[in-house]
């Protein structure tokens, strides 16, 4: 066999193998994944994988930015901000916005349009390699195309990113439709209440306390012997847990009338 007919494998070439399928599995679970963890999870997963192929092409300030600042700064953003807000929510399919899933749509159509005539004409092209760009260093070549021959674009990116952040901000703000009740308002409609309907401003009475018995299914008794419904939790009442006071005040009661009686019997011998 001739030897200049077998293809040569680099380690660029290996690597990308091993990690673009892996890439091709997170960025599936990024969007397959129903929770949204697993899915900010596997972006960061991709996010690692796109740094070693950097790193096998020489980039090297664009591994330390791609794991410095979107795997560990914004990725770990997005991880606080889940949850903080909790991801338990089921997400409303309302459309907030009139049309936005047809614009998504056709968001979407133009990006996958935009990527596939991209990589052809870089395909078909006669593409350069990195050696000419990186020959006064990586870190360095990047700085004078940044700060040099694109620093307006630059610029004009950096403020296109404060604006779409203020943009966010201020449609994640939740306005307020009621006013703010205070402690004040509530302590005035107390009062009005109790002018209006007799409803006692105060504070509902505690559950019964017995000698056998002490729970908050117990509700406390009215002077007159009756129970006061305000003393339980309606929660209980629905469950039907709460406990019979008569029950419980059966006994004394009882002996407050053998008591009695016997007075009744002694005053009729005198």
């Amino acid at each position: 066999m001739n030897p200049a007919l077998v293809p040569l494998v680099t380690g660029t070439e290996v690597a990308f193998w091993i990690c673009a399928p892996l890439m091709v599995l997170g960025a599936l679970g990024l969007v397959f994944f129903r929770k949204a963890v697993y899915s900010a999870l596997s972006m960061a997963f991709v996010m690692l994988n796109l740094a070693v192929l950097y790193a096998t092409m020489d980039a090297l300030f664009l591994v330390f930015v791609q794991i410095i600042v979107y795997t560990g700064a914004i990725m770990m953003l997005f991880l606080f901000v889940l949850m903080l807000v909790g991801v338990g929510t089921p997400d409303s399919m309302v459309e907030t916005l009139k049309g936005q899933r047809a614009l998504g749509i056709l968001t979407t159509v133009a990006v996958a349009a935009l990527l596939i005539f991209g990589i052809g004409g870089s395909l078909r092209g006669n593409p350069v390699g990195l050696a000419e760009a990186n020959a006064a260093g990586n870190v360095e070549g990047i700085a004078d195309l940044l700060f040099g021959r694109y620093v307006f674009i630059f610029e004009l990116t950096a403020a296109l990113l404060i604006t779409a952040a203020l943009a966010a901000m201020i449609l994640a703000h939740r306005s307020r439709v009621a006013p703010r009740v205070t402690q004040a308002d509530k302590a005035r409609a107390r009062i009005r209440a109790y002018a209006e309907t007799g409803a006692h401003p105060g504070a509902a009475p505690n559950p019964g306390v017995y000698a056998g018995h002490n729970s908050i299914a117990v509700p406390a008794l009215l002077p007159d012997g009756s129970a006061a419904e305000a003393s339980l939790s309606q929660t209980l009442v629905l469950r039907g847990t709460t406990v019979d006071p008569e029950a419980l005040t059966r006994g004394t009661q009882d002996r407050f009338r053998a008591i009695e009686s016997v007075r009744s019997s002694e005053e009729d011998d005198e």
